[in-house]
């Protein structure tokens, strides 16, 4: 009976010392560090030329020769058509014609008004004579100038049947074939497009939400489809304030230039394009934990630093707490922009410094079996097993 009794003590030992197990409090820390800090923004565009010209024609007649076809390689003020000339050529045969004419008459009109003047000046001859010399000096004067004008405008024209082209570039699009005529009215005839690919730009489309973060001069990079392994990079050159509303969502175009020097880019490609908003490098970071840590007293957890109550923190500033030996002091810091789970530090903190980010639960003897290893203090437990 002893026996039983003895061995009731001890189990009943056991158990309440089981029971009043509690968890051990450890302090979560973080060393403050250098490293880089960016936001990005992603947006879908379309590439396209930074330069692309219509090269039209500002006559009316035959295309007689093309120098120039799809892919090919052009210089400025390279010629790479021609239109038939024959009545561009008569024309301007006609035009010197009417202008010697005009000039013959001008030139007569311009002697006898001379000398009527001289006259009239004398009394010899009547106003009437006068007056009748010196408009036909001058109606003779202005049809001599619209001669030489009309004379011009033939020269032009038949400079303008040939066709030069006005960048350097390739020629993404032809529009014409030789022997086809082209009519000049009030819209130029269009021949080719020639686009100059060693520039290019996306148009990309960013989300209204994302927009107020986009500024000229960010580093932007993108891919295409057609080069799933090769990243391009840009800069942003321009933000167009115009919205576009499509299915009730509102986005800006952003302009992203480019070079493409191995003419892998080209028009009506579509890019995955990623605009870094902030990208700062070799900066002292912290975790955001860290921002939010208060310390706790924690009886049943004797190892922990020891620390002295702070007020605010200074206008401006941000409160931390740094390890210093066996205790937490209260420090207040100036931070930037904040990238993911960590914070630029401008002031108030050193490299390699400690801070803390939080509190950490061990689980008691006897409780490592039946609890996760770590947890936080101030979560609910789960309730005990009726034993």
């Amino acid at each position: 009976m002893k026996y039983l009794s003895h061995t009731f003590a001890i189990l009943a030992v056991v158990i309440v010392a089981s029971c009043s197990g509690k968890p051990e409090v450890t302090l979560e820390t973080a060393p403050v560090t250098r490293g880089d800090v960016t936001k990005t923004v992603t947006a879908t565009g379309t590439v396209e030329s930074k330069t692309q010209v219509d090269v039209g024609t500002q006559v009316t007649g035959i295309i007689s020769e093309l120098y120039a076809d799809y892919n090919s390689i052009v210089k400025k003020g390279e010629l790479i058509a021609e239109i038939e000339k024959t009545l561009l050529e008569s024309e301007l045969k006609s035009a010197n014609a009417n202008m010697e004419s005009a000039r013959l008459t001008y030139e007569y009109n311009k002697k006898n008004f001379e000398r009527d003047k001289a006259l009239h000046e004398r009394q010899l001859i009547s106003d009437y004579e006068f007056e009748t010399s010196r408009k036909d000096f001058q109606v003779s004067k202005n049809a001599y100038e619209k001669s030489q004008a009309d004379r011009v405008r033939a020269a032009k024209n038949l400079n303008y049947a040939e066709i030069y082209s006005p960048i350097d570039g390739i020629v993404i699009s032809r529009e014409v074939e030789v022997g086809q005529t082209v009519v000049s009215s009030m819209n130029v005839a269009n021949l080719y497009v020639i686009a100059d690919l060693e520039n290019m730009r996306v148009i990309a489309d960013v989300d209204e939400a994302d927009i107020g973060q986009v500024k000229v001069g960010q580093e932007a990079k993108f891919t295409v489809s057609a080069y799933p392994d090769d990243v391009f990079t840009g800069t942003v050159t321009e933000v167009r304030l115009n919205p576009t509303t499509t299915n009730n969502v509102v986005t800006y175009e952003v302009v992203v230039d480019a070079q493409n020097q191995d003419m892998k880019l080209i028009p009506g490609l579509t890019a995955e394009i990623t605009i870094y908003t902030l990208s700062e490098k070799d900066v002292l970071i912290v975790p955001q934990k860290a921002l939010h840590f208060t310390p706790h007293e924690y009886p049943d957890s004797p190892g922990l630093p020891k620390f002295k109550e702070a007020g605010e923190a200074a206008p401006g500033t941000r409160r931390v707490w740094v390890l210093n030996g066996d205790g937490l002091v209260a420090t207040d810091i100036t931070v930037g922009e904040a990238s993911g789970s960590n914070i630029v530090v401008t002031s108030g903190l050193k490299v390699n410094e400690t801070v803390a980010v939080g509190y950490q639960a061990d689980a008691a003897p006897g409780e490592r079996d039946r609890q996760p290893t770590q947890s936080s203090p101030f979560a609910p437990k789960p309730p005990q097993r009726k034993k």
